[in-house]
């Protein structure tokens, strides 16, 4: 995702919140979304570190055995990685 996308998708998260009354900040609304924004990035980064990882082993292991599947080994191996990160994909 693109950093005006986050920016956007930030903007319209903490205002709508706000607006619908859900929260009450006790900040300053840009100090709120700058700060969702940092989250959101920050997810975004470990999420394609995890997927970069995943590659890289599924590549590995279907070079030694190309008679696995490979999407589904892709698919077990990145959940695994992310258990491991404590993240939740």
């Amino acid at each position: 995702m693109r950093e005006t996308q986050i920016d956007s998708l930030a903007s319209f998260l903490v205002q709508g919140l706000i607006t619908k009354g859900i929260i009450k900040p006790k900040a300053d609304e840009k100090d709120l979304i700058a700060c969702v924004v940092e989250l959101m990035s920050s997810n975004f980064e470990t999420e394609a570190a995890i997927d970069l990882e995943t590659d890289n082993m599924v590549e590995d292991l279907m070079r030694k055995d190309s008679r696995l599947d490979g999407e589904r080994l892709r698919s077990m191996i990145r959940q695994k990685i992310a258990e491991k990160k404590g993240f939740t994909l």
